[in-house]
């Protein structure tokens, strides 16, 4: 499995990265992983995709889709946040791009660049919805 530095990983990504490393030390090769850690991979799964998310934190790729898909055939929840980072936008003139892509692998890009920034969290919420 590849060995993804912090910089190429998300902001979720990479915290779950780290508790999970964390977890490995203070605990013995081939233990079982708390369910609690299980349902944060689970979501992460469903942002970022299975074998991203199982890559970047040195997961078992099918045990991470069988848990993925069985989440999403009862129907619970798995993907309860979305990370939308402090500050807004500055002043006019710099540009940033959101991706989103849910579990089945519909992805939605917005571009924004200047001028009053839509309402990010409704635009996602409305993203997630429409897939179900």
């Amino acid at each position: 499995m590849g060995n993804w530095a912090h910089s190429d990983l998300p902001a979720a990504l990479s915290r779950a990265q780290q508790k999970i490393e964390q977890w490995r030390e203070r605990h013995r090769p081939r233990a079982r992983i708390p369910e609690e850690l299980w349902r944060e991979f689970v979501g992460l799964a469903c942002v970022w995709g299975i074998n991203r998310t199982a890559r970047a934190l040195r997961l078992d790729y099918y045990a991470l889709k069988k848990r993925a898909t069985a989440a999403a055939e009862s129907g619970e929840p798995v993907a309860q946040f979305v990370e939308v980072l402090p500050g807004g936008m500055p002043a006019p003139g710099p540009a940033c791009t959101i991706d989103l892509e849910d579990a089945s692998g519909v992805k939605m890009r917005i571009h924004l660049q200047g001028g009053d920034p839509p309402d990010i969290v409704a635009l996602a919420r409305l993203f997630r919805e429409s897939g179900a």
